[in-house]
């Protein structure tokens, strides 16, 4: 959560600081602020987003090389003025951006009051900064880069920090600890940002932070170090990002440009791993620690929310095809329960951004139990991709619409790939079906092509039901995760509550919602449970539910039961997924803009969830 940017060099600051934090607000948009110093140290910050803090600054001094800013996901501290980063050390020798969660605040902040210490905020950070000073002003000889490590030393949390001192005036000192921060190497420049989207414009050669990693960035050199002072060897990174990929272009929001990369990104995804002849599943990221999967007593899925999901669907491919037992659990309930681990098991950490709180908490518990750990994430050089054994890339590419689309259906190619190459190294599958299945992986770019030329009749369906209070997901078997999906989308970005169910639970509860004024959303694609389902729809429409199907194309059974379709091509039931939740993505688009809603940047939610 939080976007956090920073520059020094010898170009004009404030456009870097603005652009910067326009790239991240997907990352938090309560309340947005710069420091920016010019032999004056000039803060700048309100409550809003990053084009109120453009209004707020007009009128004021914004000339100088070096300078942080900060987009915020509310935690400590409602949004508003005072709360809004960056803060300032009561005495001023300080200014800090922060990403995270200070656990021990508290106690910290009694400590320093007890000092003398005052504070403006009801933030952490502002503990940290003061605490930072504290430690400054504690002997003659101390310099900011040993006041940001002592006070480190002594925060219990999570932090991804930028602090500029006013007596050493061309320094910037960055660290991190559960939070994200890349820096990006220029030419007599450095740039500093939570993930690479606002650097790219500048520099492809990135340096990724490590946990308990201490920068000291000056204009012509740089200095990386442990909290404990220990020098730390850093490696450069090119990026694979364009500016192209940070632009709308011709869509009216980053979701729906999202939902209509789906076809490539997918392709994307597969490509060169699938062989042309479809005849194998090369998985590179895995070949080294495939024997061990091979052993595995059971794989343990781990994600939150739309990596669930995907998570969910992975289950069902995994046990039918490869045999092997899978669970599916939520990271930050995972992580908490002391499951039962060991050398058999075999974790598998989803995250698109690579830097979800819990998700990487489970991973670490799970390994320190002694299980093997695999991650399927989107960001090469986020914290999962280091920290697991071997891993899968979705390349799905840069996802800044906050709720998940192409991160969903990338995730679930890998997924699939996983399932038929490991049911094949285990003889489970015969060889037939297992080309067969590759072949229809492969046909899913040309088929989500021929859905999304559907979008305006799904626009339509959309503006019958935009008025609705809630509606009800169902689906079975491998669409059971797909209903689930579909209804986070809606909750998440109209702001309409809905809920997903497993069809066959619908009787035990969610039918007593059931009325007229109910949209019943129904994945109904013809597969091994299509009878059941049809039963599931009937019983809705004895009780006058209004149902919305997503059928296989030339179902004229179901067209003439339910009161709207979106129609999918006819495809192998271990694919429909990929095609059936996109049609449920944009009918939670076109409600969200048709009841006003902010579609990129919902209320209360934010991009990469780096705190707890």
């Amino acid at each position: 959560m939080c976007g956090i940017v920073g520059y020094i060099g010898d170009k004009n600051v404030y456009p870097i600081l603005i652009s910067g934090l326009q790239r991240l607000e997907y990352r938090g948009y309560d309340s947005a602020g710069i420091a920016i110093f010019n032999g004056d140290l000039n803060v700048y910050k309100c409550k809003g987003r990053v084009s109120d803090l453009e209004n707020h600054v007009a009128d004021k001094d914004t000339g100088g090389h070096v300078g942080i800013g900060h987009t915020r996901w509310a935690t400590h501290g409602e949004p508003n003025d005072r709360n809004a980063h960056p803060h300032t050390s009561m005495n001023g020798n300080f200014v800090l951006v922060h990403n995270g969660i200070i656990e021990n605040y508290a106690e910290l902040k009694t400590t320093l009051q007890k000092k003398g210490f005052t504070f403006q905020s009801d933030t952490d950070t502002e503990v940290l900064v003061n605490l930072i000073e504290y430690f400054y002003q504690s002997g003659e000889e101390m310099d900011a880069e040993t006041a940001v490590r002592l006070a480190l030393s002594k925060v219990v949390g999570a932090y991804g920090i930028v602090v500029f001192c006013k007596n050493e005036k061309n320094r910037l000192i960055a660290a991190r600890k559960g939070s994200p921060l890349v820096i990006g190497l220029g030419r007599g420049e450095y740039f500093i940002a939570s993930d690479a989207s606002p650097i790219v414009e500048y520099t492809d050669s990135v340096i990724y932070l490590n946990d308990l990693d201490v920068a000291i960035i000056n204009k012509d050199s740089l200095t990386l170090k442990t909290v404990e002072n220990a020098p730390v060897p850093f490696k450069v990174t090119k990026v694979d990002m364009s500016i192209g990929d940070l632009e709308k272009g011709d869509f009216d929001h980053f979701m729906l440009k999202e939902i209509f990369e789906q076809p490539k990104t997918i392709e994307d995804t597969f490509r060169g791993r699938i062989k042309p002849d479809h005849s194998d599943i090369v998985l590179g990221g895995l070949l080294d620690i495939f024997p061990k999967i091979m052993q595995a007593r059971r794989i343990i899925l781990i994600g939150c929310g739309t990596s669930w999901h995907a998570a969910l669907v992975g289950e069902y491919m995994i046990e039918e095809y490869a045999r092997v037992p899978v669970e599916v659990e939520y990271a930050s309930e995972f992580r908490y329960r002391n499951p039962i681990l060991d050398k058999n098991d075999v974790v598998i950490a989803i995250s698109q951004s690579g830097e979800t709180a819990d998700t990487l908490a489970a991973l670490r518990m799970a390994k320190e139990k002694g299980a093997t750990i695999l991650g399927i994430c989107n960001v090469v050089g986020s914290s999962i991709a280091r920290e697991t054994d071997a891993g899968v890339y979705t390349h799905a590419g840069v996802e800044i619409g906050v709720a998940s689309t192409k991160a969903f259906t990338a995730q679930v190619t890998v997924l699939t790939l996983f399932a038929l190459k490991l049911a094949k190294e285990k003889g489970q599958i015969a060889p037939e079906l297992y080309g067969s299945l590759i072949h229809e992986l492969a046909e899913v770019p040309d088929k989500l092509k021929s859905i999304l030329v559907m979008h305006p009749h799904i626009k339509e369906v959309a503006a019958k039901y935009k008025d609705a209070i809630n509606a009800l997901y169902l689906g079975r078997g491998y669409l059971f995760p797909v209903a689930l999906e579909g209804a986070l989308k809606l909750k998440e970005i109209s702001y309409m509550h809905a809920e997903g169910y497993a069809a066959g639970e619908m009787k035990h509860g969610p039918i007593a919602l059931v009325d007229d004024n109910l949209p019943v959303v129904v994945v109904a694609a013809k597969d091994s449970y299509y009878e059941k389902i049809v039963s599931n729809i009937q019983e809705v429409k004895a009780r006058r539910g209004n149902i919305i199907a997503v059928v296989t194309e030339g179902d004229d059974t179901l067209k003439a039961m339910v009161n709207d379709v979106f129609e999918i091509p006819k495809s192998h039931p271990f694919v429909t997924p990929l095609l059936a939740v996109v049609p449920l993505q944009l009918f939670s688009y076109y409600i969200a803009v048709m009841r006003g809603c902010d579609v990129d940047q919902p209320r209360n939610l934010a991009k990469s969830v780096t705190v707890e």
